[in-house]
């Protein structure tokens, strides 16, 4: 298998995973198993690891992407002899990942505009604010065409999470009125040929966040990672550092932290097991640390 992985690398020079595994027409588990045993080989990774909640996990705590999707889209691998290769494979990569995921980012910052532009209201810009959460912000976005969860269509790469907090005072019909003109955007990004993205969006009044801040359910602590992790899309910059100040003040991001730790402790002896011995391995005791069935959370 060695000699056979060194000749597609002499053809070719470096490759991702995935175009790896098209070439080599392997089962992807043995093939990153033979690539982190074979010292003639470098692997760069590119992109990040960062902290996802998984209801099927112990503890709910895991890093993504998985295993396997690290892998196929976030590694490069090349002989030593085609390290400079390598290394401008990756960048370029990288530079394109994060371009995507501006570009997805601009979108979203797009839809929060022409919403409250619709609603026709200059008070109501400062007592909502748009928050943007999930991949795009570590830069690792993607237009891998996949299907959408709810409908099956087939949607451009990664999603968008948009979670719009509202002040405790405002009418319930200002926050129905808005809820309706970004639904009606959803649709219109979701079906339209020239966009296909998909939209999961929330909106939630400021009672709402402080309850979540008890970290005491799963859908609470799902809710806290993303509010953490989020960047301020449009709206009321105000009403944003309430937000966060909450959450530093729950000491939400230490707790996230300490998750984290536990993720990473866990993905260490998730890799150990899966390079185990031949005689002590089993791809189906062991598949479920290489690859996560969902790779998509809900927003809470």
């Amino acid at each position: 298998m060695e000699r056979f992985l060194r000749d597609i690398f002499w053809v070719t020079g470096p490759l991702t995973g995935a175009e790896l595994l098209d070439r080599a027409r392997a089962d992807v588990l043995p093939l990153w198993r033979e690539c982190r045993r074979i010292p003639a080989l470098r692997r760069i990774l590119f992109g990040r690891r960062y902290l996802r909640l998984d209801r099927a996990v112990e503890g709910y705590a895991r890093l993504s992407p998985s295993i396997r999707r690290e892998f196929l889209t976030y590694t490069v691998l090349g002989l030593k002899e085609q390290s400079t290769l390598a290394a401008k494979k990756a960048e370029d990569l990288r530079r394109a990942a994060a371009a995507i995921s501006q570009d997805k980012i601009n979108l979203a910052r797009e839809i929060a505009v022409s919403a409250m532009a619709e609603l026709n209201d200059r008070a109501l810009e400062e007592r909502f604010c748009f928050l943007i959460a999930g991949d795009v912000i570590y830069n690792m976005a993607h237009r891998v065409p996949r299907p959408e969860k709810s409908t099956g269509e087939m949607v451009r790469g990664s999603d968008l999470d948009i979670v719009v907090v509202a002040a405790d005072d405002l009418p319930a019909d200002a926050i129905q009125a808005l809820d309706a003109l970004i639904y009606k955007k959803k649709h219109y990004l979701l079906v339209h040929p020239d966009y296909r993205e998909e939209v999961d969006y929330l909106i939630k009044d400021f009672r709402r966040v402080r309850e979540q801040t008890d970290f005491d359910t799963f859908e609470s602590m799902v809710a806290c990672k993303i509010m953490d992790e989020s960047r301020l899309l449009y709206g009321s910059r105000a009403l944003f550092q309430q937000v966060k100040g909450l959450l530093h003040e729950r000491q939400v991001p230490q707790r996230l932290l300490h998750l984290e730790a536990a993720a990473v402790k866990e993905r260490e002896e998730a890799e150990q097991a899966l390079l185990a011995p031949e005689e002590r391995f089993s791809a189906e005791l062991y598949n479920h640390l290489f690859f996560t069935q969902e790779e998509g959370e809900e927003i809470y």
